[in-house]
């Protein structure tokens, strides 16, 4: 008899702790507030935080590359998090944060982000997002989905077709524009 009480108390306490090993809490109380896929985006930057901190305590990295890239995780959950907030979705687009010298690992030609405007769109690729000072200034970017993409490409063509393009994105009407002042 006292086998069986041992074996079901044992049997209760497996089944608890199970149920709360997967009700894990990330580090901004992402459970309650957000889907399955926003948490996993933020289990995703823990995750990071945990190869990053494995490879400095082996000394497999130099600690100014252990910095940058634990405070790229962090420019990443800020960004992550007003957009979710914000959005009310549990959807996240793929993020990328670079500081300035490291502009040309996702552009060909690297843009100047001094006038860049949040939200502008840049090689029919990222969405400028904005910049994050953490220890350093990222620039944080959000990669377009494909449809977002083939539709502004199409539409550029549209505008080609129409109306002629000078240089990135500016449209030039077909017809004379008056200025008002006489020849």
């Amino acid at each position: 008899m006292s086998r069986l009480v041992y074996l079901g108390a044992a049997a209760i306490l497996l089944a608890t702790v199970g149920l709360c090993r997967g009700q894990t809490t990330t580090a901004d109380g992402a459970d309650q507030e957000f889907g399955p896929n926003v948490r996993a985006y933020f289990q995703y930057l823990k995750d990071e935080e945990e190869v990053v901190d494995d490879r400095i305590s082996r000394r497999e990295i130099r600690r100014d590359y252990y910095l940058r890239n634990m405070n790229r995780i962090k420019a990443l959950r800020e960004v992550a998090l007003k957009l979710a907030r914000e959005s009310g979705n549990d959807y996240l687009p793929e993020l990328e944060a670079v500081t300035a010298d490291e502009l040309h690992t996702i552009f060909e030609v690297p843009p100047v982000l001094a006038k860049a405007k949040m939200g502008q769109i840049i090689d029919n690729t990222y969405r400028f997002l904005g910049r994050v000072r953490t220890a350093e200034i990222f620039y944080v970017f959000a990669r377009l989905d494909p449809y977002e993409q083939s539709d502004l490409i199409e539409n550029e063509r549209k505008v080609k077709s129409v109306d002629g393009v000078v240089g990135a994105g500016e449209r030039v009407p077909s017809t004379p524009q008056k200025t008002g002042k006489s020849p």
